[in-house]
């Protein structure tokens, strides 16, 4: 059974490269727009569910395949951050998870083809920051790295000299929650084909 990546991020397929996962990549446009009311569990889980329905239903190949969604964003206090779409909206960001701490919700889908099952969770990781200066803030913003990141910041890159503390999952930060996801992986019935035994699980 293969497993498909649908999403076009750098860091999450980086995480399965480096956690020995075999995946191609299939990414399908969603709409991420937030909903009236909507509360982020419920958003997050959404889109990431969207996301793998449209790479599975994109898929015109009848063989076995395991399509996996994620989705992330930033909460701090009762505001969603997503990616920030100019310099001042980066700055905005960064100035309100200065010297506090906010939680990173990611949505975490799998939907199995052509069997018809499919799961989604959610993730919750708590990170801690700095306190920033505004030499800080423009500085990190003329490296241009907040740009396409929840919450103006990638905790693997250089933003990460700014938290001080997390707790939850790590690489949740960077978008896909790794043992969340080997769980999830084991119990829809994924094994990586040719491997050794104890890595199929």
């Amino acid at each position: 059974m293969k497993l498909i990546l649908a999403s076009a991020s750098p860091r999450r397929a980086e995480i399965l490269r480096n956690a020995g996962i075999p995946f191609e990549t299939h990414a399908a446009p969603v709409d991420e727009t937030l909903r009236p009311g909507e509360l982020r569990g419920d958003y997050v889980r959404r889109l990431a569910l969207e996301k793998a329905r449209a790479a599975a239903g994109a898929m015109k190949d009848s063989g076995q395949y395991l399509f996996v969604g994620a989705d992330t964003v930033v909460v701090a206090g009762d505001e969603v951050l997503g990616k920030p779409n100019s310099a001042d909206d980066a700055r905005r960001m960064l100035q309100r998870l200065s010297g506090s701490s906010h939680d990173v919700h990611t949505g975490l889908a799998l939907v199995r083809r052509p069997r018809a099952m499919e799961g989604v969770v959610e993730e919750i990781t708590r990170v801690t920051f700095a306190p920033l200066s505004d030499k800080d803030i423009e500085r990190y913003i003329a490296t241009n790295e907040p740009f396409d990141k929840a919450g103006a910041y990638a905790i693997q890159g250089i933003g990460g000299r700014y938290v001080t503390r997390i707790e939850g999952c790590y690489f949740n930060v960077m978008g896909l929650p790794l043992a969340r996801l080997w769980a999830a992986l084991r119990e829809f019935g994924w094994e990586e084909e040719g491997a050794n035994s104890w890595l199929a699980g």
